[in-house]
């Protein structure tokens, strides 16, 4: 019996990185899982990967009130409840002031707030009517110190922080608990492509010493979808090393 037996998990960008690491680390506590990704074809390979039954792929633009509509939707119908949802999909697009256009501001905070506010509503409503549930929303350490060239990405992950509290307060009466967490420097593909003297300077940051790993940060995401963290609502957890602590 994991801590998750029984439960139906939805995790958007969930095709890979931390988003299939969360997903891996849900359906091994007894979840069952929706992997939504804008990526169909990664995302019905990810779900292969799991036994029989254990997860399912939805394409799903985040950025979509329909897609996003139909992935809880899909949860509910293919597994007959909703009870974790995590809004984990995200895209970066750097640049420093000067030369980021306003285009890519807009995307980022589209697809990182619009996204996360679409999740937690459509999840929030099947959770409401149930009286329980919990939504888990991924941040960044960049939404509380600021990542110089991400003001766009900075913004859209402080944002979240925002959002979340705004959330739990809304769906506290209702049973539903809202958490975020701020990962750190976590080894993904995107992380690792860093020129190096970029990696060497965030590692420096680190009290531990080293990056995070994907099944780091999912381990956090299992914590607060389970009963285990019962009493806690618009929390968020810092899963850096200690840095910026």
């Amino acid at each position: 019996m994991g801590l998750l037996s029984g439960k139906t998990a939805v995790v958007t960008g969930a095709a890979q990185g931390i988003g299939l690491a969360v997903a891996t680390t849900l359906v091994a506590e007894g979840a069952r899982v929706v992997i939504g990704d804008v990526d169909h074809e990664a995302a019905v390979k990810a779900a292969a990967g799991f036994g029989d039954g254990q997860a399912v792929a939805v394409r799903c633009d985040v950025t979509s009130e329909p897609d996003m509509a139909g992935l809880v939707e899909a949860a509910v119908s293919q597994f007959g409840a909703l009870d974790i949802m995590v809004n984990n999909a995200g895209i970066t697009r750097d640049a420093t002031m000067p030369k980021m256009s306003l285009d890519d501001l807009r995307l980022v905070l589209d697809v990182h707030v619009a996204g996360t506010w679409l999740g937690c509503r459509a999840a929030g409503a099947v959770m409401r009517s149930r009286g329980s549930g919990s939504i888990i929303n991924i941040s960044s350490i960049a939404g509380k110190v600021g990542n110089f060239g991400q003001t766009n990405y900075s913004a859209a992950k402080a944002g979240i922080v925002g959002l979340t509290k705004a959330a739990a307060k809304e769906l506290a009466k209702s049973g539903v608990r809202v958490n975020a967490i701020q990962p750190g420097l976590i080894r993904t593909a995107m992380t690792e492509a860093m020129p190096e003297h970029a990696w060497n300077a965030k590692m420096a940051e680190i009290p531990m010493r080293r990056a995070g790993e994907p099944a780091e940060v999912a381990s956090v995401v299992a914590f607060l979808a389970s009963d285990m963290s019962s009493y806690m609502t618009g929390a968020v957890l810092e899963v850096t090393g200690g840095r910026y602590m």
